[in-house]
């Protein structure tokens, strides 16, 4: 399996990379309309909600914002809330001069993972 994976509570598959590689491969297939996730920080996967032409809902971004929260860098070496950036598929773009599993992002917006949150996360 290439990425890790998870289904929100309302049945949308939520796919991540592991590692640059894997977020330079999940991003390259993101669909335009889907909503990607990033921490606010480097150090973490990129996500993609697969909503199948569906939209998703704010439940399954916090979801998915806890799931890529608990995964990060600026979790493991701070324990401390997350600041997590969305954003659609048609807002990221890539400059040859970025690094592998870097990309830019042209509008997104924030949501906190708070600290418990990401202790009580189940995922």
């Amino acid at each position: 399996m290439k990425f890790r994976q998870f289904t929100t509570s309302s049945g949308k598959l939520v796919l991540s990379g592991k590692d640059r590689e894997t977020n330079e491969l999940l991003i390259k297939q993101a669909e335009k309309e889907n909503i990607i996730l990033h921490t606010a920080k480097p150090g973490s996967p990129f996500a993609e909600i697969k909503a199948n032409g569906k939209k998703a809902s704010k439940k399954d971004i916090k979801e998915t914002a806890i799931f890529i929260a608990k995964f990060s860098q600026d979790w493991k070496k701070n324990h401390e809330d997350v600041k997590v950036h969305y954003f659609l598929g048609k807002d990221i773009y890539k400059n040859k001069e970025m690094k592998t599993g870097t990309f830019g992002v042209k509008k997104f917006k924030e949501i906190l993972v708070k600290k418990k949150e990401i202790e009580n996360s189940k995922i």
